[in-house]
């Protein structure tokens, strides 16, 4: 097996904070890596230095001879240039156009756009998604993904792990999306505290093999222990709902978890959320939502009840984040009626982050709302469910304007959790969290008898928390989903094949059928005319290729440089006006 990347007792540091303490580890040919550990533990200073973006402080980084690294980084930059242009990287139309791979990218993460559209004029996770697609569209020996599943819904989400499931380069991808990380990797590293730790296998792998080491050890802290047995407990029985469970070594897992209760009572959570709750929650009667291209909601007739934990689905603009605000009383129907309980004390978690005040620091923040909460029979202290959301020590005390996006959002979750609301509306609430506050909220959650509505991008956690799931499938309808995310993707699935979504003229051009317009003839000629153009595209394209280790080769010398990049420019132009010829003939062919 053919070594790609070598670390070589690297360090890297900023200020006192050490990311990385002579580490050495390597990626060889055909490698799967996900790369798991806290936001801040340099996960993705790691893949940096991996990729030879950052030099490290002290160590050697050693690349295979020719080594072709595809990197998707979080904060990557973007040309002025259109969609088009920017993905497929001034490729001709008919060459993107007739390669299934590159229709498949561009129909799996940017469906439906106009490929004419400015860079400029996208939000910053359309961007993502253009980024995503340009570096998959190449051909790479090492791909390295930086988060690659932030901005894509579900279905994205599960292309992407089919897509990449595919492809024969090796990977390493830091991503919090525990599904993902099970249903693409092979091996785990967990980076923290300056060291990388490795395990065999994808994510359910690694959390029964840290478990084990935890358990034989015998000093690590109990708390984390018995997240981690209680999450196994979940991946070994897994929700109803599921269609497949994470491969492991059943018998240490059954061992494992042998004294370890359910996640959760469902029944007695129920029992307890109608002594407070009452039997009415919030009851929706032919309600109505419509905007300007669409209908949202049509006549929908619902009733959230007490204890009922619902994940809601659909793809991006079918209304999920419409719903919620209705359900919360943020918005008024256009038509219908709204009930909600007498007895309901509700919270909504949306997207977006309210503001606080910079000065304030966010154990005063939390005190504010309240000292103490129960959740089940356990008591916690503001600076207990702080340390859980991940704000330790010092971090408590560092004023509310200086903590990064993510610390803010989880500050947000966390004030509307001491509230103690017996109805809890969270709008994508994982963003920005890390695998180990996503475990700890979710222990949390096992235990709050309340009722719960979640819109999240996030299949793990979505069937970790909830007990059944809803879709809006674009039609203004709201459907039970018995079979779960699997369901909801099969249906979409089945849709697609029925509508065929255009990626542009150019596919449609080449997908629909015409009548011939021209003799046998003409079209004869047409395309022995294409096969000599294609024929002379090919030699520029090997003399390209020979130009440009040339001019790497007389790097320093400025005269050959000259005649070399003339050359280069003159080919060019030459394929410019062939690839014209190209389109041409191919009108006539197809007319």
């Amino acid at each position: 097996m053919t070594n790609l990347v070598n670390l070589q007792d690297v360090s890297l540091a900023y200020g006192p904070l050490v990311l990385l303490d002579e580490v050495s580890l390597g990626v060889d040919e055909g490698e799967r890596i996900g790369v798991v550990g806290r936001n801040g533990g340099g996960k993705s200073t790691m893949i940096s230095v991996l990729a030879g973006r950052t030099e490290p402080d002290s160590g050697r980084v050693v690349h295979n001879r020719g080594l072709r690294v595809g990197f998707l980084h979080q904060r990557d930059d973007f040309p002025d240039s259109t969609v088009g242009e920017f993905v497929l990287g001034g490729r001709a139309e008919h060459e993107w156009a007739g390669d299934a791979r590159i229709r498949d990218i561009l129909r799996g993460l940017l469906g439906g756009w106009d490929l004419n559209v400015p860079m400029s004029g996208l939000s910053g996770g359309e961007r993502r998604r253009s980024g995503l697609a340009r570096l998959l569209v190449d051909d790479h020996d090492l791909i390295i993904l930086d988060e690659p599943t932030n901005h894509l819904d579900i279905e994205g989400i599960a292309w992407l792990a089919e897509h990449l499931r595919g492809r024969p380069e090796s990977l390493v991808v830091v991503t919090h999306d525990r599904w993902f990380l099970d249903a693409v990797t092979t091996r785990t590293w967990e980076v923290g505290r300056g060291t990388v730790e490795r395990y065999e296998g994808g994510y359910a792998a690694y959390v029964l093999a840290k478990a084990e080491r935890d358990r034989q050890a015998a000093a690590e802290e109990d708390r984390r222990q018995n997240l981690m047995r209680k999450e196994l407990a979940w991946l070994r029985r897994g929700a109803p709902a599921r269609t497949s469970k994470p491969k492991f070594r059943i018998e240490a897992a059954n061992q494992l978890i042998a004294n370890e209760p359910p996640p959760r009572d469902s029944v007695e959570l129920v029992r307890f959320a109608s002594s407070r709750l009452g039997k009415t929650v919030i009851d929706l009667k032919k309600v109505s939502v419509a905007i300007p291209d669409r209908t949202l909601l049509d006549e929908l007739t619902w009733q959230l009840g007490p204890g009922d934990r619902v994940g809601l689905v659909g793809v991006n603009g079918a209304g999920k984040s419409t719903l919620l605000k209705i359900l919360a009383e943020e918005r008024e129907p256009d038509s219908g009626t709204v009930r909600t309980g007498r007895t309901v004390k509700l919270a909504h978690l949306s997207q977006n982050v309210v503001e606080l005040d910079p000065t304030a620091r966010p154990l005063q923040a939390v005190m504010d709302v309240r000292e103490h909460i129960t959740i089940g029979k356990r008591d916690y202290t503001a600076s207990q469910m702080l340390e859980k959301f991940g704000f330790r020590g010092e971090r408590q005390w560092t004023p509310i304007g200086d903590l990064s996006g993510g610390e803010k959002r989880r500050l947000q979750l966390l004030r509307l959790l001491m509230d103690e609301p017996n109805v809890l509306l969270l709008d994508e609430p994982t963003n920005d969290l890390d695998i180990e506050t996503l475990t700890e909220l979710e222990d949390l959650l096992d235990g709050w008898p309340g009722s719960l509505v979640l819109v999240s991008h996030d299949r793990y956690f979505l069937e970790r928390i909830t007990d059944r799931v809803l879709a809006l499938m674009g039609d203004g309808s709201l459907a039970f989903l018995p079979g779960g995310v699997d369901e909801y993707l099969e249906r979409r699935e089945a849709s697609a094949d029925e509508v065929t979504v255009p990626l542009g003229a150019s596919e449609t051009a080449v997908q629909t059928p015409v009548t011939p317009a021209v003799s046998q003839a003409e079209r004869r000629a047409a395309q022995k005319e294409m096969q000599r153009v294609e024929r002379r595209m090919d030699k520029i394209a090997r003399r390209e290729e020979q130009l440009h280790e040339q001019m790497a080769a007389a790097a320093e010398d400025y005269t050959k440089l000259a005649e070399l990049d003339a050359e280069a420019r003159t080919l060019a132009a030459e394929k410019e006006e062939l690839e014209m010829v190209w389109l041409e003939q191919a009108e006539l062919v197809g007319d």
